[in-house]
This record gives structure tokens, C-alpha cells and sequence, in this order.
């Protein structure tokens, strides 16, 4: 099975007792860098000594019955009969072409090493040690949180980039007038916008800028996660006051209200531990 050219893109990392252990995506899926981890076993070890083991063997058969609909369980049950002699050996190599499993694949190359999937390599992390199972579930858990935030923010990032396209469309049906040049056009956009900065941040975009000049982006990427949920509410908001007809004014201070009164709110809620689970 041939991931080379997706695992730079899906790598991650995190340490285990001082040990650098790398994780990639496969279909979806998290898979653990186990030949990183034999650095914290005592002696000479090798993934194939875990392989030659009897309860190993009956751990990745079940697994794979379980998990993969095209494991060769038949070719499995004959090599499994001869493990514990003293001349049986299984690669990852072997196991992935004869078998067809899918639980540990093997990479050659610049980011090479055997990989197993999560359940697979927290077996093999008990057989490194006890201690470094349970220090290996706390790390790994600990980034799946760190995913499930960044998930979390980008879903809301994504969701004011949206609301942002029904404002800028509501700007061109209901305020721009036609036969504008391109540049009066864009003037009108980026006052809309200030509308939407002043009422929430109490400044415009060029003003920001001029207080922060050694922060890359703009006043919008370094918004909290609040400031963003109230953002994409105040956008719906405003295209609806365009279509309304509602002069620019009014429209500023009605929004002003509403962004305090939803930071507000906003705030109640995370002071109440409400937003926990996703921050």
C-alpha cells in the first residue's frame, strides 16, 4: 500500500517519556509510529519479535476479522498454527501481502519506520511497558483534544467567510449603484466592512493595522472565538438591514447594541463552563 505521498501532509508528533512518536492519517484513520517506540524498550527489539508472539498474532487477527472485510483469514489461521517454534518469523511486509491487513503497514524512505493503527499500537505499547501504555493513552488523548479545538475554531472560521459572501452580495443588490468604476466598488465593500469592525471591535481595519504593525494578518484572523460566533451573527444581521434600507447610521448603532449584548452573553456562557467541550 503505497501512503508516501500523503504522510508529510498528515504527519503529527508527540512525546512519550521524552520519545518523539509520529502519527499519520490512513483512510481517516490514526496510526501510530510503533518503531519509534522500541527506543524505550531495554535491549535489541524489533517489530517482528512482537510479531512472532502467539497472543500478538491473535490480537491482530481479530482485529482485522473485525475491522477489514478482505483480511484472508484462512492463509492467517494456517501461518498463525506456527508461531512459538523457534524458526517462525512474520515481517509487516508479509503480513500486509498475504493476508491483506490493513492494521500495520510498513514505509520506506525519509519518513519511514512501521506504522499500526491506535488500537494495534497501544497493544504494542504494552509489550514496550505498562508505564508507557498509560503515558502514551494521556498524550494521544491530549492531542486528539487539541484536533477537536482547532476542528471546532475552523468550522466557525469557515462559517464567517461564508456569512461574509451573503453580506458582500447583499452590498451589491441593495448599495452599490451601477456603472461604478472597480475602485468605487471596493471603497463601498471595505466602509461595509468597517461598519461591521466598528460595531464589534470598536475600530476599523486601517486602524488596527496602524496599532498593530508587527501582527501578519488582519483585525479579523486574530479575533477570539467569541468575537467570530458574534461576527458571522452581526453579518446575517446586517444584510438584512440592507435589504431593509436601513441607512448606514442606524444600521451601526443597532449592531453596536447587539454585538455587546451577544459578547456579553458569550462571555456568561464560557464563565459557565458551557463552551468546555469545544474550547
Amino acid at each position: 500500500m503505497a501512503y508516501s505521498t500523503l504522510w508529510q501532509k498528515n504527519m503529527a508528533k508527540i512525546f512519550v517519556k521524552e520519545i518523539e512518536l509520529r502519527l499519520v492519517k490512513i483512510h481517516n484513520e490514526d496510526y501510530i509510529c510503533i518503531t519509534d517506540m522500541l527506543t524505550a524498550k531495554d535491549g535489541q527489539f524489533f517489530v517482528s519479535d512482537w510479531m512472532r508472539n502467539r497472543n500478538t498474532l491473535e490480537f491482530l487477527g481479530i482485529w482485522e476479522m473485525v475491522n477489514n472485510p478482505t483480511f484472508n483469514c484462512g492463509e492467517f489461521a494456517i501461518v498463525k498454527m506456527k508461531s512459538g517454534l523457534n524458526n517462525f518469523k512474520l515481517s509487516v511486509k508479509e503480513y500486509s501481502s498475504k493476508f491483506n491487513g490493513i492494521g500495520i503497514v510498513s514505509q520506506s524512505g525519509r519518513y519511514g519506520g512501521t506504522y499500526a493503527h491506535k488500537d494495534i499500537a497501544l497493544e504494542f505499547a504494552m509489550w514496550i511497558s505498562p508505564e508507557f501504555k498509560v503515558y502514551l493513552i494521556q498524550e494521544f488523548q491530549r492531542l486528539k483534544k487539541l484536533e477537536e479545538k482547532e476542528i471546532s475554531w475552523s468550522v466557525k472560521r469557515e462559517l464567517a467567510k461564508v456569512n461574509y459572501h451573503i453580506h458582500t452580495q447583499a452590498i451589491k443588490d441593495h448599495l452599490v449603484p451601477q456603472l461604478l468604476s472597480k475602485e468605487q466598488i471596493n471603497a463601498i465593500y471595505a466602509n461595509e466592512a468597517d461598519v461591521l469592525n466598528v460595531a464589534l471591535f470598536g475600530l476599523t481595519a486601517s486602524e488596527w493595522r496602524r496599532k498593530n504593525p508587527h501582527l501578519e494578518g488582519n483585525l479579523r484572523d486574530h479575533a477570539s472565538m467569541n468575537e467570530l460566533i458574534c461576527l458571522s451573527n452581526l453579518e446575517n444581521i446586517n444584510s438584512m438591514l440592507i435589504q431593509d434600507k436601513i441607512l448606514q447610521p442606524s444600521r451601526i448603532e443597532k449592531l453596536n447594541q447587539l454585538a455587546i449584548t451577544q459578547m456579553t452573553i458569550l462571555q456568561n456562557l464560557k464563565n459557565n463552563k458551557f463552551f468546555n467541550r469545544t474550547e
